[in-house]
């Protein structure tokens, strides 16, 4: 029988897994922590029973990857729900930019900017599966439906300044640039615009919803299903070189390209360790869960009703803290990100105490603490919330990297979004997967499709496993 060793249980790792084990290869998972998951963990970080997610919250991309429509997780425990409203993002005028998953309603909502809205993201969230058998593949591929693939691509080589001048008030402006911030990056640098594009889409077809129970329940459902397909996982068991692992047909690594650098040593060819080495990562997450009594005092009545809201003023106000956090200096206002998974999934509160999970985007390997900077900005938009605070966490970005080793300087994405990079990462190449060492591949969010919990970078990578071992 075909064996095959994963490195890392996060949802790429686990992705890898599944496909290899469906396929008849006796799969064993190896996972550093005490408990698996990588981005999908979820934990009680402030008062008992209150549940908040390690990182990842909202699923825009979870819900619509093919890869994970076609395992039946249902049937393994996961359940998806949605909040009323999706996403907010509010103004100091007390006015917000609102999207719900109807695009008609949110078109509605725009006054004189909802036709162009409707022209961007119509088309796109209509044919968003035939999008996504293209975008979350490798870029060099034979394509399945060129024509989308063309419209969107046109769009995305924009940077999102230049998209976002598509809309006149300042709320649709905002809308747009909040999601286009989930880069990381410039947002007047060319390809700014692609994350944005994908996540709105993804809203309009799919809705931001949040896992029952916790990030944690979509590993959870997986390694279930991976169980039913006989494979294995191990926990607290580091691997620090692929000497360790035996000769297993197939290698599967979830980690950053500098994990493997050190894993691999002198065993990867030259030109692929320069490619590693050369690597960019990209701004941070400073992470600050709340416990709070009662709801946050949004002064914007959707703000109270939305699953998702996005922090950090004007388009123009947003642009200009993710340009300074990209040249490493820490902006007085950073982008916020606040989840109220509880008004979708009560199950995380406990009695009136609910959990708001809330992360900012500060530089690089940032030292500093961002606390004051998320709460002043929750404040700007919600007078009144440092009272409510029961409980809090704090995970600084230093942190962040301990909790997860390939967040290496706090970067969740696994590498910065440079235009280079959102096309062709980790390297150039016709198998981004390959690490030139036979039967040993990448997997995690390094590669191509990039950052997001569907599983489709490590669903991309044990098929070109396969597909090299028959070769």
């Amino acid at each position: 029988m075909t064996t095959a060793v994963v490195v890392g249980s996060g949802p790429n790792g686990l992705a890898a897994a599944i496909h290899l084990a469906r396929q008849g290869v006796s799969v064993r998972v190896l996972e550093a922590k005490d408990t698996i998951g990588g981005g999908t963990r979820s934990s009680e970080l402030t008062l008992p029973g209150l549940i908040h997610d390690d990182c990842s919250a909202f699923h825009p991309t979870g819900v619509a990857s093919p890869f994970l429509q076609s395992l039946g997780l249902g049937d393994h425990g996961l359940r998806w729900l949605w909040p009323e409203i999706d996403l907010v993002h509010p103004l100091d005028s007390g006015s917000a930019g609102v999207l719900w998953r109807d695009i008609d309603r949110t078109t509605a909502n725009m006054g004189e900017d909802g036709k162009a809205w409707q022209r961007m993201f119509g088309g796109l969230s209509r044919s968003f599966d035939e999008l996504t058998d293209d975008v979350f593949r490798p870029i060099v591929h034979l394509p399945a439906h060129p024509v989308q693939l063309t419209k969107f691509g046109l769009n995305a080589l924009a940077p999102a300044a230049l998209t976002a001048r598509r809309w006149k008030r300042p709320e649709t402006r905002a809308l747009f640039g909040g999601v286009a911030a989930h880069a990381f990056s410039s947002l007047h640098t060319p390809m700014s615009s692609s994350v944005g594009l994908m996540l709105t889409a993804a809203g309009h077809a799919y809705g931001w919803p949040v896992a029952q129970g916790g990030s944690r329940s979509i590993t959870d459902a997986m390694a279930s299903m991976l169980g039913t397909l006989g494979g294995t996982i191990e926990t607290g068991v580091y691997v620090d070189s692929l000497d360790s692992l035996g000769t297993p047909d197939i290698v599967m690594l979830n980690v950053a390209p500098r994990a493997v650098l050190q894993m691999a040593g002198d065993r990867l060819p030259g030109r692929v360790a320069r490619a590693y080495r050369r690597y960019q990562y990209g701004p941070a997450a400073f992470k600050v869960d709340f416990a709070v009594d009662g709801h946050v005092p949004w002064t914007n009545e959707h703000c109270r009703a939305a699953g998702t809201l996005h922090l950090g003023g004007t388009f123009e106000q947003i642009a200009e803290a993710e340009g300074q956090i990209g040249r490493g200096v820490m902006p007085e206002s950073p982008t916020v990100l606040v989840g109220q998974q509880y008004l979708a999934d009560p199950s995380r509160s406990a009695g009136g105490v609910n959990p708001i999970w809330s992360y900012a985007h500060v530089p690089h390997d940032y030292s500093g603490d961002a606390t004051q900077a998320i709460i002043n900005q929750i404040e700007r938009f919600a007078p009144g919330f440092r009272d409510r605070i029961v409980g809090q966490h704090v995970r600084s970005v230093a942190q962040m990297e301990q909790h997860n080793p390939n967040y290496i300087g706090g970067d969740i994405g696994v590498g910065a979004n440079t235009a280079l990079q959102i096309a062709m990462r980790p390297r150039i190449g016709l198998d981004p997967y390959s690490t030139g060492i036979p039967g040993v591949y990448l997997c995690s969010s390094a590669t191509a499709p990039g950052a997001g919990v569907h599983g489709m970078c490590g669903y991309n990578a044990a098929r070109s496993a396969l597909k090299n071992l028959e070769s």
